[in-house]
């Protein structure tokens, strides 16, 4: 953690800004800014206050100070008697300590406030999963497909579960989805070609080596799907057995291109890491 004791208020409340802008969520840090700086100037938030306390109430919980983040959080609850948001953290802080049954309850009764709050309905599945109910979880996450079809997270996720109990079927179905939603991430191509890889059989091999070539194409350095397509192909060559099959002709010749790929990686793996090494000989010798 870093020394902020110089700030002024207004540049930690820049500061604060900036990390919740990026994404960077630094709860430490953000905790030590609040009980040297902020908590004694509450009355300076301006028009941030709300969302920097739910950035500190989120650190609180991050760094096990749950008995502070309560305090924040009845704080909000005087104020605001009825709020959703409020009431999410209140779940947040009892997912936290591990009270699940009593996290679900809250987001129970948020959902029944709101059938569309979709960030309540994301936490449940997720209260779930860390209870290990992995079918529940799926369940519950298929429900809210159902209301919120174009949540590519979502599809993410479910896809995940399902391969966690190894029903590749769906777990591929959910890979095509993501592939509507974002067709030219090549990691999606290279995930939907894993799952037919590890289903098996002829024709999702064939399938598999599709989405291999695609992911390549749009990214010739993505060594897993060169390595995948290795391996579909040597496997479609065991297939066609047949010496003058064209197939099997077009498989061994992709797998001799993909070889020759991942050799050609390896030596300019080798050849960087000779250089970072003369590199770091160099300055250690000055």
């Amino acid at each position: 953690m870093d020394s902020y004791d110089d700030l002024s208020h207004s540049e930690v409340n820049d500061l604060l800004r900036k990390w919740r802008e990026n994404n960077e969520r630094k709860s430490s840090d953000v905790v030590a800014l609040w009980m040297n700086v902020l908590q004694a100037h509450s009355n300076k938030y301006g028009n941030e206050k709300y969302v920097l306390l739910e950035q500190i109430i989120y650190a609180m919980l991050d760094c096990h100070l749950y008995g502070l983040a309560k305090g924040l959080i009845y704080i909000l609850s005087l104020e605001f008697p009825r709020s959703l948001r409020v009431m999410r953290y209140k779940a947040a802080a009892l997912e936290a300590e591990e009270k699940y049954d009593e996290a679900l309850n809250v987001l129970d009764g948020i959902i029944n406030a709101d059938e569309t709050n979709a960030p309540a309905r994301k936490r449940r599945v997720a209260v779930l999963k860390a209870q290990g109910l992995i079918h529940e979880a799926i369940k519950e996450l298929v429900d809210y497909l159902k209301k919120f079809m174009s949540d590519a997270e979502a599809w993410q996720e479910l896809c995940e579960l399902y391969l966690q109990v190894q029903e590749y079927s769906r777990a591929a179905f959910c890979a095509e989805e993501l592939l509507l939603h974002q067709p030219h991430n090549h990691l999606m191509h290279q995930r939907l070609a894993d799952i037919r890889y590890t289903m098996g059989g002829i024709d999702n091999m064939e399938l598999a080596k599709t989405y291999y070539c695609q992911s390549l194409k749009l990214n010739p350095d993505n060594v897993r799907a060169l390595l995948g397509l290795f391996l579909v192909a040597n496997n479609l060559v065991g297939h066609y057995k047949s010496s003058g099959s064209s197939k099997r002709k077009e498989a061994w010749k992709l797998s001799q291109w993909a070889q020759s790929r991942v050799t050609a990686k390896q030596r300019e793996a080798k050849a960087k890491l000779g250089l970072t090494d003369m590199m770091l000989s160099l300055s250690l010798a000055e």
